[in-house]
């Protein structure tokens, strides 16, 4: 058995973790972060991009609409490299009520939030795709993140500052000494390796999971609710900006332009168990009909991938255990010692995405008070590494910069315009790293052929960089085009059944990918 030793582990590697675990590091406590996957594998990589303005809750849940509206130009500045600014609109549709605009206008004034109401002729003139017959406009501060991106950022801050990630390590156990609680015990996914990591105190960023992580130090009935969602990415941008339909928050209500593809989110289910969440057929319909209220036409787009994605909301006695939709979105922490007698740990869920680094903040604050510390948070005023610039991302950068080495790099996914060089630097980096790990770095198989050219051209590769032999290449293909059909096979309607019958001729038909020879026959 491997052992360690630390000051604080952080259990959940996902935004709150991440931001949790830097927060620690800046603040010079030895710190270990663990999760059982990838960074981001779990809520933060299935949503829907939004970086919230606190537009969306300014009626429903307006503590929350000021902690976005602060936070949205926290995170905008510290993670600038994984935000764009586009801004946003909150639209009134031609069948939804004209009052509760003034409703909204009310609580944007009370919470804080920046706000101007526009005409619907300077709507239609920002996007004018938008559907005409809108009844009024106001103009927000919304923009999109990319949640991987901001998550590998804030990881590599408290990298530099000492902290270790141990991904793909599950915990096992949390340790006890009586009422105090002294490490935790994991499994090495990648080596099988037993991993034991003395610490003082344990910070549960879990998650949807986080119940069943309390439970592991006898801490039972934490709970979160799993409230699942699903979303759909369309072929590319029909919005420039974020657009929210002005109503209470409902199904399908906000289409966000992220990369080079736009999201239509989303639904709101309660489920039992965050690793199985399905992507309901009637529900897929539900969105693309909710995308036509805000673009006519919407169906007529590409509908590219669709996913599911569990929310960690905190059980709210005001409604019902069912009705996830109007949970309250506000952050819980739970003081283990206080509720449970055991010292050193504390558990965090609910919030949101855009939240995180003020989540980290508080729970850190509640640990440190709880400790005896003066240790203040300085997260608010140092950016990550490549956001020290403050220049947020733009959608073509990655077309500047393949037109600056237009004769030097080749393509290896035109879609994304993901370069041979990006790739191989990332292989190196990380040569145990599955091709979905890749993607979430790179967007690898996220355009409109979802791996089908290019994930073949990284196989090729990474069995040429000798990382990984021809055997482990073809098991890491295979895995990963199964885990594009997951989110394919609900949306196979118009041009996306002709893109998918391309890759399967491609696939198996001149490949034969399900019948490629063992490693020793492979080179015959």
């Amino acid at each position: 058995m491997k052992k360690l030793e630390t000051d604080v582990v952080v259990v959940g590697g996902g935004a709150t973790g991440a931001g949790v675990v830097r927060d620690l590091a800046m603040r010079g406590y030895r710190t270990i972060l663990v999760d059982r996957a990838d960074l981001g594998q779990g809520t933060t990589g299935r949503y829907h991009g939004l970086l919230h303005s606190g537009g969306r809750y300014v009626v429903s849940d307006p503590h929350s609409a000021t902690e976005c509206a602060e936070e949205n130009a926290i995170v905008t500045r510290i993670n600038a490299d994984a935000v764009e600014t586009t801004g946003g609109l909150f639209v009134i549709g031609p069948d939804d009520p004209l009052d509760f605009g003034d409703k909204w206008l009310e609580g944007a004034q009370d919470t804080g939030v920046p706000h101007e109401e526009i005409s619907v002729a300077e709507a239609l003139r920002r996007e004018p795709r938008l559907n005409p017959k809108i009844q009024r406009a106001f103009a927000v501060e919304d923009g999109t993140v990319d949640g991987w991106q901001m998550v590998w950022g804030t990881v590599k801050s408290a990298e530099a500052y000492g902290a270790q990630v141990f991904t793909y390590h599950e915990v096992t156990n949390i340790m006890r000494d009586g009422d105090q609680v002294s490490g935790v015990e994991a499994i090495d996914h990648k080596t099988g390796e037993q991993v034991q990591i003395d610490c003082n105190f344990v910070i549960n960023a879990g998650g949807p999971w986080a119940g069943q992580i309390a439970a592991m130090a006898d801490c039972p009935d934490v709970e979160v609710v799993p409230g699942r969602g699903i979303m759909i990415a369309m072929n590319h941008r029909l919005v420039n900006q974020v657009v929210n339909r002005c109503i209470y928050p409902a199904d399908g209500d906000i289409l966000v332009p992220v990369h080079t593809v736009c999201i239509i989110g989303t639904t709101d289910v309660k489920v039992e168990d965050p690793d199985n969440l399905a992507i309901p057929r009637n529900e897929v319909q539900q969105m693309l009909d909710a995308g036509e209220v805000l673009v006519p036409g919407f169906r007529q787009a590409r509908a590219l991938h669709a996913w599911s994605g569990a929310r960690p909301l905190v059980k709210d006695s005001r409604v019902s255990a069912d009705d996830t939709r109007h949970m309250s979105r506000g952050m819980s922490i739970i003081d283990h010692k206080s509720r449970d007698g055991l010292s050193g740990m504390l558990t965090i869920a609910g919030g949101k995405l855009t939240t995180y680094r003020l989540m980290a903040k508080n729970i850190v604050d509640v640990m440190v008070d709880q400790l005896g510390d003066d240790r203040p948070c300085t997260t608010e005023t140092e950016a990550v590494p490549g956001s020290e610039s403050q220049k947020t991302y733009h959608v073509t950068h990655r077309l500047e910069e393949r037109e600056k080495n237009l004769q030097k790099e080749q393509i290896v996914c035109e879609c994304e315009l993901m370069s041979r060089r990006q790739l191989e630097d990332l292989i190196e980096e990380q040569p145990t790293a599955s091709f979905d790990d890749l993607r979430r770095q790179l967007r690898l198989g996220m355009g409109p052929c979802q791996g089908g050219f290019c994930s073949i051209r990284a196989a090729g590769i990474m069995q040429e960089t000798g990382k990984a032999d021809t055997e482990r290449v073809t098991a890491l293909l295979r895995k990963f085009l199964k885990n594009r059909w997951i989110g394919l096979w609900p949306i196979l309607y118009g041009d996306q059944v002709r893109q998918t019958a391309l890759d399967n001729w491609i696939l198996q038909g001149t490949l034969n990918m399900e019948h490629l020879p063992e490693a020793e026959e492979a080179h015959v």
